[in-house]
């Protein structure tokens, strides 16, 4: 199988929720870079391609399913392949009356498929995956679900009924990104297959190296000054909503102090805070350790492991 590379215009920029902000500005790029990839002799190899969400289908009003839908008649493909980023979450997530079992593999027996023809297009999932943090159906368990069904589908080359066999699928993501914008919703941060200490989310083959060091923090604190840091987790819904807001406060001084690389001097807190080797992880929401910095990294190999094991900062009680 000959293979081909490509180069991605934009990521989903025809999604829905951009309100067409992308609509105008994506095909010119696309018709500069392939233009030049082709004057280099290359665009037999190369590709551009600019990757859509699973909103491009329109479903009737009273049947939600994908297979009752047709794709958006200003879709059109040239020469490269459909490439969707196919999120079955993220049509639970803005439409509640989706079938919530039609996110899953193991939902559905009999798929619809080549229902608006175009069946000999070659076809790229750009991007699938299923978080763990941020809304209600965003948990561990729902993720296994969803990747225990994905992937021994994946390792067979099961394809899909219209199309078995082999297809080419990239996974979102790795690691979760603490950083990341949360505008589209605060599931955002969280759809690694690890979290951000490194630790795996699921029951894998594959084994963490526990850092242990937390932050905890004092009463009477106001959350305003934390409002920066990542606290997805305390949402509604989410793995740590059931903490008090002592619980809430230290849940975000710890955020603070493994992002500041667990520097105690980073993290002055005017005596509200202690540090703990105490992991204060509830049976639901897990207080994330900082991995090893690239910066921690250059230390002598026994204080930089010491320094990321067992401390944690949390709220005076």
């Amino acid at each position: 199988m000959s293979r081909s590379w490509y180069v991605a215009v934009g990521n989903k920029p025809f999604l829905k929720s951009y309100n067409n902000s992308f609509l105008n500005i994506t095909f010119p790029p696309l018709h500069k870079i392939q233009n030049a990839l082709n004057e280099a002799g290359l665009g037999d190899k190369i590709k551009v391609i600019v990757s859509l969400n699973a909103d491009v289908n329109q479903s009737p009003e009273n049947n939600h399913v994908p297979s009752a839908g047709i794709f958006r008649p200003y879709i059109s493909v040239n020469g490269v392949p459909f490439t969707m980023n196919i999120y079955p979450f993220l049509s639970l997530y803005g439409n509640d009356d989706f079938p919530f079992n039609y996110a899953f593999f193991d939902g559905v027996d009999n798929p619809e498929n080549d229902n608006v023809g175009f069946g000999d297009l070659p076809i790229l999932v750009g991007e699938v995956g299923w978080p763990t943090e941020g809304d209600k159906n965003a948990n561990t368990g729902n993720a296994l679900r969803f990747y225990n069904g994905l992937l021994p589908r994946l390792a067979a080359n099961r394809g899909t009924p219209r199309r078995p066999g082999y297809i080419e699928v990239y996974l979102f993501g790795f690691i979760d990104e603490d950083a990341k914008s949360i505008a589209p919703g605060n599931l955002e941060r969280h759809w690694g297959t690890f979290r951000y200490d490194g630790q795996p989310k699921f029951p894998m083959d594959l084994s963490g190296q526990n850092q242990n060091k937390f932050l905890v923090g004092t009463q009477n604190i106001t959350l305003t000054m934390l409002a920066p840091l990542d606290c997805t987790a305390l949402g509604y819904g989410c793995s740590c909503n059931n903490l008090d807001l002592n619980g809430n406060a230290s849940y975000a001084f710890n955020m603070y102090f493994q992002v500041q690389n667990q520097n105690p001097m980073g993290c002055d807190f005017q005596g509200l805070s202690k540090l703990t080797t105490d992991n204060i992880s509830t049976p639901t929401g897990n207080f994330i350790v900082q991995i090893v910095s690239s910066s921690g990294s250059s230390l002598m190999p026994s204080l930089a492991a010491t320094l990321f094991v067992s401390l944690f900062m949390i709220l005076f009680s």
